[in-house]
């Protein structure tokens, strides 16, 4: 099984918030109260990345085309960011895999260590219980 120490490598952490890529943000709406909304900002804007809004309805956020699966997003996924429970994130991680990311990340609170396993045994990087908007300033970017 894998460890919280494992989930929460700086290295990894450094790695994924610092190469350009594509991160789908599961759970993101244009609801401006949830976490989601400031820190798919955060990451778009002061990191650099590409964001790809994955939402149940499918909703447009920040400017970006939203999409209703990870399945209906085209190319590559860099980083699969799951803003949803630990009961439901398991299937998200499984859909990750399914799609073929380069990694999952968990946000704060967002734990399920058989989904992190399960995404480990696949190769893809995990951080599990960590926040892109906290880890950036504390690495300095």
């Amino acid at each position: 099984m894998v460890t919280a120490a494992e989930t929460r490598d700086p290295e990894v952490i450094r790695r994924l918030l610092t190469t350009p890529g594509r991160w789908a943000i599961v759970g993101l709406s244009t609801n401006t109260r949830r976490a989601a909304y400031g820190v798919s900002r955060m990451i778009r804007d002061r990191l650099g990345m590409q964001i790809l809004p994955v939402n149940l309805a499918g909703e447009d956020v920040h400017g970006e085309p939203g999409f209703r699966t990870l399945s209906e997003i085209d190319g590559p996924i860099d980083v699969v960011d799951c803003f949803v429970n630990s009961q439901k994130v398991g299937a998200v991680v499984d859909q990750a895999i399914e799609v073929g990311a380069k990694a999952v990340w968990l946000q704060v609170g967002v734990v399920d260590h058989r989904a992190a396993e399960r995404a480990r045994q696949a190769g893809l990087s995990v951080v599990m219980d960590a926040c892109p908007a906290i880890e950036a300033p504390r690495l300095g970017l």
